[in-house]
């Protein structure tokens, strides 16, 4: 049998290896070694014990990753992701008459996961937009949340990572079945609490897959996952944030604005809606 251990990559042989998984840690429990994982390239965290494992081949691993980076740069490239204008973000552009100065709002990105956060850094810059990304695990982002608000204060947070449900099909208004909305929630509170003390129209995403939506909108999440409690894709949180810093302030994004360029439209991804925090300064 395979030794699993530790940053392998691997699949679940009852979910006929539809995920691919990094292994965070091997945890023993009533027995067994049960590992502790995350998706490659969704936001889940699930567990499993090692005999459902199998340690994915390298080249099965780059070929499906490769995919799936080629299909972000097609759609920044046919502008799925990104508008008309994703080429020209913050610049000047000129006519006969006036220079016009478009300034994109600033996104603050928080991620649970290393390599997430590496990815999400590479594709705002793709994207030219105005983004600060750190990488703080879920359990601690609600003690970072203020300083960080302080020292970037932004006109859009994300607050994401990897969640999931433990006993999944069930249990959807038990805060406890869920891995990490609790703290997503928290961190949600204390960003709102900071907004409404420094009189700022913060928009909020928060949420990764299968998150508590209900409880993350109800907290002051203007965009939040997941309402059919289904996966996500690490980019939907860089849809969402692209879509609000380059629409104009005096606009008001919906979901349905943004839906057709996530993974699973609004199943994945819902919310109130919020303006958009572009200006364009004469």
């Amino acid at each position: 049998m395979e030794t699993i251990k530790k940053g392998d990559i691997v699949g679940r042989k009852s979910h006929n290896e539809d995920i691919l998984f990094y292994v965070k840690r091997v945890v023993p429990l009533n027995g067994e070694k049960i590992a502790i994982l995350k998706g490659l390239c969704i936001r889940i965290e699930a567990d499993a014990p090692l005999s459902d494992l199998t340690i994915i081949k390298k080249q099965t691993v780059k070929n499906r990753i490769g995919k799936i980076e080629n299909r972000l740069d097609e759609k920044i490239k046919i502008g799925s992701i990104g508008s008309a204008k994703s080429k020209r973000r913050i610049g000047k552009i000129f006519n006969n008459r006036s220079k016009i100065e478009e300034v994109y709002g600033k996104i603050l990105h928080i991620d649970g996961d290393r390599k997430y956060s590496e990815k999400s850094t590479k594709y705002y810059k793709k994207l030219g937009l105005n983004a600060v990304v750190r990488n703080i695990s879920e359990n601690i982002q609600q003690y970072a949340i203020i300083d960080l608000l302080n020292r970037y204060k932004p006109d859009i947070l994300v607050i994401t990572g990897h969640d999931g449900m433990i006993k999944s099909g069930t249990g959807y208004n038990d805060i406890y079945n869920y891995r990490n909305s609790k703290y997503f929630i928290n961190t949600v509170l204390e960003a709102k609490k900071w907004a409404q003390e420094n009189k700022a129209e913060l928009v909020i995403f928060a949420g990764a897959c299968q998150s508590y939506y209900e409880a993350l909108v109800a907290a002051g999440a203007n965009f939040a996952s997941s309402p059919a409690r289904v996966l996500i894709d690490f980019v939907d949180p860089i849809v969402v944030a692209e879509k609000i810093a380059t629409t104009e302030e005096y606009k008001y994004v919906t979901i349905n604005d943004i839906a057709n360029d996530l993974r699973d439209g609004t199943k994945g991804i819902s919310g109130i809606g919020g303006l958009g925090k572009k200006k364009v300064l004469l």
